[in-house]
């Protein structure tokens, strides 16, 4: 047997002491136990007589025992003491990986540099390089006319092509497109073929459109960190929101020094960008209307290139009955042509005179 006392079996019920007819009765537990495996016995919840208290008293002193050993501890130093986990575990969690994985997703090869357009123009590299960007295209439509339903990447290419033959007829210039179809270029593209053909000038043509059906005119936009006011900072938002502005690399300069040359560099080429707007103002002012207060201020990302005078002429506006007839028109387109040959012959006069 081994032990004198075993329990064969036993079930308590959570009670608590309690009077019926002026008698004090346990309904604390049932138990049934062997001892010694000589008799048993079945303490109920009949009233307790002192004929059996010894026996009673120790047997019930023997199961209390019993089963605060059994009980975990609730509380103390012994409850904050961690859960003993089974070695098993112990032993896989002690072991390092035998080596380091790694996950490789191929991304494909960088894609080709756009190539560059066809230079137009006379065979002389002295005379000035003019890029004109035709603005949109491909995917992007632009903005859509409510009045004859042309699409502004069909109206900016026809105007570039306009002004490019103007150019090309005073044989005082070179020229070239950023496109010459029905592509898209993203805007860091745009400007970028400008810097890689070292241009002189660079002219992004534009068609604007508003709510209000009445807003008319042109207007020239040249470059500024903050915005002249809402409308140029919502257009220009609306014109970025589909790039990332990318900084220039200069090669092994550090950050400040590369910081400094750009600030420097793209100051004065805001200075000769700024002066090249206020003269396509004057001279195109004959030819077509422009806005009451036409040279504006954006953070255009086609603007950006910090070594070549830009701006970003909008033409009129699609949403105007008027001008959107105008600039559909080709007369209208040649108009707008004339005023800037006009505005870029005397720019690079004035230039080639301060040499």
């Amino acid at each position: 047997m081994g032990s004198p006392f075993t329990v064969a079996r036993m079930s308590c019920v959570t009670g608590a002491a309690f009077r019926i007819k002026g008698r004090r009765r346990c309904a604390i537990f049932h138990a049934r136990f062997n001892l010694a495996g000589r008799w048993n016995r079945v303490i109920s919840n009949k009233r307790w007589t002192n004929r059996h208290v010894g026996r009673h008293r120790r047997a019930m002193m023997l199961l209390a025992l019993i089963g605060l050993i059994a009980t975990p501890p609730t509380g103390g130093a012994a409850a904050d003491r961690p859960r003993a986990e089974h070695p098993v575990t112990l032993a896989f969690r002690a072991r390092r990986p035998a080596r380091r994985y790694s996950v490789t997703v191929p991304i494909g090869k960088p894609r080709p540099a756009v190539p560059l357009p066809r230079i137009e123009g006379p065979d002389d590299n002295r005379l000035p390089l003019v890029v004109i960007d035709a603005g949109h295209g491909g995917h992007d439509p632009g903005a859509i006319s409510p009045h004859n339903g042309r699409r502004e990447k069909d109206v900016t290419l026809a105007i570039a092509r306009a002004i490019r033959d103007e150019l090309l007829a005073s044989r005082r210039v070179r020229v070239a497109l950023t496109r010459d179809d029905d592509r898209f270029l993203v805007l860091e593209e745009r400007y970028g073929i400008a810097r890689r053909l070292k241009a002189d000038l660079f002219i992004s043509v534009h068609a604007d459109a508003a709510e209000n059906s009445e807003a008319h005119g042109a207007s020239v936009y040249t470059l500024s960190e903050v915005a002249s006011d809402r409308e140029a900072a919502r257009l220009a938002a609306r014109e970025n929101k589909a790039n990332i502005i990318n900084g220039v690399d200069l090669g092994a300069h550090g950050d400040a020094v590369s910081s400094i040359l750009i600030d420097l560099t793209q100051r004065e080429t805001m200075n000769a960008s700024a002066e090249f707007a206020r003269l396509l103002q004057r001279e195109a002012s004959d030819e077509m209307a422009f806005r009451t207060t036409a040279h504006r201020f954006a953070s255009f990302v086609v603007l950006k290139a910090p070594d070549t005078p830009s701006v970003l002429f909008e033409t009129g506006f699609l949403s105007n009955k008027g001008d959107a007839a105008f600039l559909a028109s080709a007369s209208g387109r040649k108009k707008v042509a004339r005023g800037v040959r006009e505005a870029v012959q005397i720019h690079f006069a004035r230039r080639l005179a301060a040499e």
